[in-house]
């Protein structure tokens, strides 16, 4: 099954004079030739995997134009390429296993959480959550933050100082997470 480049290119020449149509084992209709990357695109895998499998031995090399030197598959290959895939035997009689294509999914967009608006914000805890965010918490919850005070100082927290409610809220958070 192995077509060496000078038969190739002796195949392209009586090609070009043919009056049928190239079809897939599935019925598709194939292009004349088409390149290393639209052949490895339309087997669903990499270029790079493409070349490995190449090298295997279980896909055939592709042909080379004599005057560009620019690879190429004639219809005849693509087809030969589509049923190796279909298959999942490869031109040497290896079999070899196809994992199904990835789903091509859009990034996901990270969303930052929304801080809570200015009517909403305690006066009170504003200093005490910008304090949590200087000893590296990310972004403090200012729910969880008046949840930590409310148990920690369940009668205010207008006697102590702000460093010990700072740190006493920051330890409990850390805690919890």
């Amino acid at each position: 099954m192995f077509i060496k480049p000078k038969r190739c290119m002796e195949e392209m020449k009586m090609a070009k004079y043919s009056t049928t149509v190239s079809r897939s084992p599935d019925g598709v209709r194939l292009k004349a030739a088409v390149s290393v990357s639209e052949m490895a695109r339309s087997l669903n895998m990499s270029r790079a995997r493409f070349y490995e499998l190449i090298e295997a031995g279980v896909m055939p090399p592709p042909c080379y134009l004599i005057r560009t030197k620019k690879p190429f598959y004639p219809a005849e290959m693509q087809a030969i390429c589509l049923r190796v895939r279909e298959s999942s035997q490869g031109i040497n009689g290896e079999p070899i296993v196809f994992y199904a294509a990835r789903g091509k999914s859009a990034p996901k967009r990270v969303t930052k959480p929304r801080k809570a608006s200015r009517a909403k914000r305690d006066p009170v805890l504003e200093p005490l959550i910008e304090g949590l965010r200087q000893l590296g918490l990310s972004d403090p919850d200012p729910i969880k933050v008046k949840e930590a005070v409310g148990h920690l100082y369940p009668s205010g927290m207008a006697t102590e100082s702000q460093s010990e409610v700072l740190t006493a809220v920051f330890r409990r958070l850390k805690r919890r997470n």
